[in-house]
């Protein structure tokens, strides 16, 4: 029975980074096939090539740039959504008057709303701007759920015992609303830094990663174009299991 459970956790600990060691291997066989760099880099390439852009200054002050624009729209896109849906929940009426323009939101092609914003808007704006769009319905459809899935019977009591407003918060509001906010923010991340990098590459503010995308398609630079999307790959990962870690350290 224990060699049984051991056996279970070391296969639960080393099967995600087999199955990524699995994915590496095919890629590189694929590279090694095709035996063209120009349109398939291999992974060892990839990394070579992301290790010398992290010797230059440029690289991490574009990733800085594109993480400011980025999470500042994430951020405020939580503020804004999560606001709007305490008081859509508690005002029905508005919550009919929202759902028309995030309906639209959510519709909208990214695209679309990249060329829109940038005839209202300069293109060292237009990330943030998009990424606010793409992500404030999520998290509001998120949030107004969890609040409209607040056990009433919970309410009562709380009124029955007289609760303080940070005793309602505590122990009513928060583990209610904790699962949804969770959910809103790893569907959020990803959709942030999708949404805010695309617009980066079409509008192409100076000093970011889209703008070195751009570059990078443009002159063939077919290393530096597969370096710069691991680069965002691994930022909306590790951004994600931190802001996570952070949410259900503050949410205990």
């Amino acid at each position: 029975m224990k060699t049984s459970t051991i056996y279970h956790n070391v296969l639960n600990n080393y099967k995600k980074p087999a199955i990524v060691l699995v994915w590496l291997f095919l890629w590189q066989l694929a590279s090694d096939w095709l035996g063209h760099e120009l349109l398939l880099v291999s992974p060892l390439r990839t990394v070579e090539t992301l290790l010398e852009l992290s010797t230059e200054r440029e690289f991490w002050y574009s990733i800085g740039n594109s993480l400011f624009h980025c999470m500042s729209a994430f951020l405020l896109a939580l503020a804004v959504g999560g606001l709007l849906a305490f008081l859509g929940w508690r005002v029905p009426l508005l919550h009919e008057f929202l759902m028309p323009p995030l309906s639209a939101m959510k519709a909208t092609p990214v695209a679309s709303f990249i060329i829109l914003v940038l005839l209202w808007a300069s293109s060292q704006a237009v990330s943030m701007v998009c990424a606010f769009v793409m992500v404030m319905p999520i998290v509001y459809a998120n949030i107004y759920q969890g609040f409209c899935n607040i056990d009433q019977k919970l309410l009562e009591v709380g009124q029955a015992f007289a609760l303080e407003r940070r005793q309602y918060l505590k122990l009513i509001y928060v583990p209610s609303l904790k699962p949804y906010l969770l959910s809103a923010c790893t569907v959020g991340i990803g959709f942030c830094w999708k949404s805010g990098v695309a617009a980066e590459v079409i509008g192409l503010p100076n000093h970011t990663i889209g703008m070195h995308l751009y570059n990078a398609k443009v002159y063939l630079e077919t290393p530096e174009l597969f370096a710069w999307t691991l680069t965002v790959v691994l930022l909306s990962v590790g951004i994600e299991k931190l802001l996570l870690r952070v949410l259900r350290r503050v949410l205990r």
